[in-house]
């Protein structure tokens, strides 16, 4: 009878044990369901630029919501925490949280998923975007984002030549010119047409073009105005060369470390459908910036097919060979990989 009573008194105290425990852990997963996880986000662009204020800061907006609060995104625009060139690594590393760099930032970086820019594969910062996630999806170019949990890519849309009281018409016009360039891929476009090319941030570029430190800049029209570039150049030449692509991506660990519901509300806010949403943004300032260099009476150069315009398109196919043979990583086939983005850009053509 002692034994039965004992018995009954240990599966008793086993219960209440297993029910406080219960109770602790609920209690715990209360207070960390409760805890607020901060993500740092850098970038370069201004506090101010389009970019920050129409597509990160409601991107940040949106994921607090999502979350209930339990996410705080804290934005750093103008490279404050992390330098324009080295914003991937480090969110890689986890000196940030979350990063934005134009792939061109850092040569050789991510030289497969650069042949997306070229002449040739889009037209819009939309449609690049729309071909950047296809190459991604399609494991093209997936393994250079490997270090990281990619949230989105977008296209600032097509580079155009902006100069100085110099118009450029013909390749011939440029010859000897020193003009800013975003990338290696727009370096060898721009030396195949005979420019002396120079790198440097788009923040350096006022400076640089107020001390004649360079004659011109390529760049899309959305960052003339965004670094009051519209004050000095007024000559413009729309020639869709180069269409730069931009990562936006989130250090791996941090991402692993959040719990299934906010993993969620990170990937609902990200993807193919966010880089379009982004890259639209983009389209649209492009063509508000370009129409205020009309209404201001500056000069504009029109070439809308240089790979077909018989002045442009030797050289400038000569500049494409020029990057697809210098990129040299095992078991990828450059001219399969150009083809594959050219047929990419149709099916995503706007």
């Amino acid at each position: 009878m002692m034994y039965k009573l004992n018995k009954k008194l240990s599966a008793t105290i086993a219960m209440a044990s297993l029910l406080a425990l219960s109770a602790c852990s609920n209690q715990e997963a209360a207070t960390n369901s409760d805890e607020v996880i901060t993500l740092r986000f850098s970038h370069f662009m201004t506090l101010n630029d389009s970019m920050n204020k129409e597509a990160f800061e409601p991107w940040a907006r949106q994921v607090e919501e999502d979350s209930n609060g339990r996410i705080k995104v804290e934005i750093y625009p103008s490279a404050t925490l992390s330098k324009p060139d080295v914003t991937y690594d480090a969110a890689a590393k986890g000196t940030i949280d979350i990063g934005v760099q134009p792939h061109g930032y850092t040569s050789g970086r991510f030289p497969v998923s650069q042949i997306a820019e070229l002449p040739g594969v889009s037209e819009s910062g939309e449609q690049l975007s729309c071909v950047l996630h296809t190459l991604y999806d399609d494991g093209v170019i997936s393994n250079e984002y490997a270090d990281t949990h990619l949230l989105f890519m977008m296209g600032s849309g097509p580079h155009g030549i902006h100069t100085v009281d110099t118009p450029i018409r013909t390749p011939a016009d440029l010859k000897g010119m020193r003009i800013r360039r975003t990338s290696s891929v727009a370096a060898d476009m721009l030396e195949s047409v005979g420019a002396v090319t120079v790198g440097m941030p788009a923040s350096d570029t006022y400076t640089s073009l107020q001390r004649g430190v360079i004659d011109g800049v390529s760049l899309p029209w959305q960052p003339i105005q965004a670094f009051r570039l519209d004050e000095l150049v007024n000559s413009h030449t729309y020639i869709p060369f180069y269409n730069a692509a931009f990562v936006v991506t989130m250090n791996k660990d941090k991402y692993e470390s959040l719990p299934d519901d906010l993993k969620k509300v990170i990937d609902d806010n990200s993807g193919a459908q966010m880089g379009i949403k982004a890259s639209q943004i983009f389209d649209r300032v492009n063509a508000e910036v370009r129409q205020a260099a009309v209404d201001k009476g500056d000069t504009m150069v029109e070439i809308p097919d240089p790979l077909n315009d018989p002045a442009w398109k030797a050289p400038l196919e000569a500049g494409m060979q020029k990057y697809l043979s210098s990129v040299n990583v095992e078991g990828v086939d450059t001219q399969e990989v150009y083809e594959k983005a050219k047929a990419a850009g149709a099916a995503c053509k706007v």
